[in-house]
């Protein structure tokens, strides 16, 4: 197998005929496809660890893109730490403990092709570490009025009871609400990155019933109380009891075949 990512910049199709030039915006359409194909199979194991990549030509025939746009997805993947391109030797699989799992791309793959539930549980940890602090924090400076505001959004939330895919909605608004508060911009990107990946899977979301949806709202009263007295402490082991908790409820096989429950 000859080296991946080689010379020419002719494009071809994928009978291997020349392209006409394309146009200003379609490389970066045609990159976007190539890329995430490629971290798909990369994730999934299609291209298992250490695997050489396929050689620029046959990217190139099989995506009917130009050598320019397999080399700038070649330099994308790396950049992800899913590859590393060796002169000589091709462009090679690299151990997942240095993929970055906090791009979008890679986290999306991660998520679905987590067969036995290890990154969602990561990624549920993680939140739960990260959010607990928030809490605390949030307990410590809220001001009056954003007191009245997580009341008042505590109050949305049990008025959408009834209405599972509402009240999931204020849900997250309940919890971004205490994230800001907290002023870790920081925690807050990784939550809002990580978790809105999250939800896109249904493994992770579940199916919640009312005796759930109530529990829930119970947990995030519990969380606003501790919040509204100042208790730091209260307020963290609360947001931990309500992630860890409602994660442990809802993973698929839990409770059989009911499979998961609903999203914290």
């Amino acid at each position: 197998m000859t080296a991946a990512f080689s010379t020419s910049d002719r494009a071809v199709n994928a009978s291997g005929d020349p392209l006409e030039a394309p146009g200003p915006r379609r490389p970066r359409r045609l990159g976007d496809t190539v890329v995430a194909s490629l971290v798909d199979r990369i994730v999934s194991g299609a291209y298992p660890v250490g695997a050489v990549l396929p050689t620029e030509p046959e990217l190139c025939r099989e995506f009917g893109v130009s050598r320019t746009v397999v080399r700038e997805s070649a330099k994308l993947l790396e950049a992800k730490g899913l590859v590393k391109a060796v002169p000589g030797r091709g462009t090679r699989v690299l151990e997942p403990i240095g993929w970055n799992l906090l791009d979008p791309l890679v986290l999306k793959a991660q998520i679905r092709h987590d067969s036995d539930l290890s990154i969602l549980d990561d990624l549920v940890n993680v939140r739960a570490a990260l959010e607990c602090d928030m809490a605390a924090q949030c307990a410590r400076v809220i001001t009056p009025a954003q007191a009245e505001a997580l009341s008042r959004q505590a109050d949305v939330l049990a008025a959408s009871l009834h209405d599972p895919p509402r009240y999931a909605a204020e849900d997250v608004a309940f919890h971004e609400m205490i994230m800001i508060v907290s002023g870790n911009r920081l925690g807050h990107a990784i939550i809002h990155g990580i978790h809105a990946k999250a939800r896109l899977s249904s493994r992770y979301n579940g199916d919640p019933d009312g005796d759930e949806l109530a529990q829930s709202l119970a947990e995030h009263r519990q969380i606003e109380s501790m919040i509204l007295q100042g208790d730091a402490l209260g307020a963290a082991a609360a947001m931990r009891v309500h992630i860890a908790g409602s994660w442990a409820r809802r993973r698929p096989g839990v409770r059989g075949a009911r499979g998961g429950k609903t999203a914290p």
